[in-house]
């Protein structure tokens, strides 16, 4: 369930209304901090209970699962001094990707997208077609503080980076919540090549399908595959305006190791949307398949009837002429012109199929 837009319609800017699913479901509030020697990670139910927790000379992600609770999210931007327009952003689940950077923070919101838990090799097999999509906001603050606010509490794409944070691999506990922002980034744009791989796969089962029975039922398949590819399309093309203002910021809060990572992550947005492009023009390309396919078959079809057509014409000719009944018909009262005339037809039929496999017809 989607609250309407036009609800806000009217409402003075930085005003915080919920613009997404409706949910009944406490929001998570999770803590992880950590440098190169030392990790925590605590679960909270209230912000302020949280906060007392915080180490200080440490990477603090601070992880919301849930935004629908408006009341949250007032208190976090007071408690981090947030911009009203940027709380507006967060809890209005339709937004378009984008980069913003203020005084002391960045924000960049995005949507991720993945597989349901359990429900990969179902979604590959293409008896669930269907993937998660929820807007994800990661703030990156003064005091080594990354701020992720997620719309669902379904799961996320993050695990990969807990377990790094957790087991002490990779660079992200010797650098600092820059990284850290850019990792959350990076793990977005990875599973949106997971998602993309899914869906290559079920392209190359469709098309093998039309190939070889392009069969009505196949067509709802085909729309539904581009309308999916459209919203994906909408979700990837700004993720490269996305990062790579986010590489061109003159914030102090990204240091100048991290701008390598970003390119990194721009150049996977670019590979992104060249698949994203690619499946596209693939799916046009198979609707056209499909038409011709149909078109095909029906040529054959008509070709088919009008060579019985033919072959029967001239038949029906003899067959009427001779079923006129005149008293004047000498053939008529022949005895042998009953065989005598179906020797003629045979030879008729003989001579039509002949000339028709000579033109390569049959």
């Amino acid at each position: 369930m989607v609250q309407d837009i036009t609800e806000k319609s009217g409402a003075p800017p930085g005003t915080l209304m919920y613009v997404g699913r409706a949910s009944d479901v406490a929001p998570r509030i999770t803590l992880i901090e950590y440098n190169e020697n030392q990790f925590i990670e605590k679960e909270f139910a209230d912000i302020h209970e949280c906060l007392t927790h915080v180490e200080p000379g440490m990477v603090k992600w601070i992880n919301i699962d849930g935004v629908h609770n408006v009341t949250l999210v007032e208190q976090i931007g007071k408690l981090f001094n947030i911009h009203p327009l940027t709380l507006e952003d967060i809890v209005n689940t339709s937004q378009r990707p984008k980069f913003e950077d203020y005084d002391n923070y960045v924000v960049c919101m995005m949507k991720m997208i993945y597989s349901p838990e359990g429900k990969v090799e179902q979604v590959q097999r293409g008896d669930d077609e269907s993937f998660i999509s929820e807007q994800l906001s990661i703030l990156l603050l003064d005091g080594n503080t990354v701020i992720s606010f997620q719309e669902a509490q379904s799961g996320d794409v993050f695990d990969i980076i807990r377990e790094r944070i957790r087991q002490g691999k990779g660079r992200v506990r010797k650098c600092g919540a820059d990284y850290l922002a850019y990792a959350l980034i990076d793990a977005v744009v990875d599973s949106y090549f997971d998602v993309l791989e899914v869906i290559g796969d079920q392209v190359e089962l469709l098309e093998e399908e039309l190939i070889h029975n392009p069969n009505p039922a196949v067509l709802p398949r085909l729309h539904k595959m581009k309308r999916r590819m459209i919203f994906l399309r909408k979700a990837v093309w700004p993720m490269r305006e996305l990062i790579n203002n986010l590489e061109r910021s003159e914030t102090e809060l990204i240091v100048a190791t991290t701008h390598v990572y970003l390119r990194d992550a721009h150049d996977h947005t670019i590979r992104l949307i060249d698949t994203v492009e690619t499946n596209r023009d693939l799916l046009s390309g198979m609707m056209d398949l499909y038409m011709s396919s149909v078109s095909n078959r029906m040529n054959e079809v008509m070709k088919t009837l009008t060579i019985i057509t033919t072959i029967f014409v001239p038949l029906t000719f003899i067959a009427g002429v001779y079923g006129m009944n005149f008293d004047n018909m000498p053939e008529l009262h022949e005895q042998y012109g009953y065989f005598f005339i179906l020797g003629v037809m045979l030879i008729i039929v003989l001579v039509l199929i002949f000339f028709f496999r000579k033109r390569k017809w049959l």
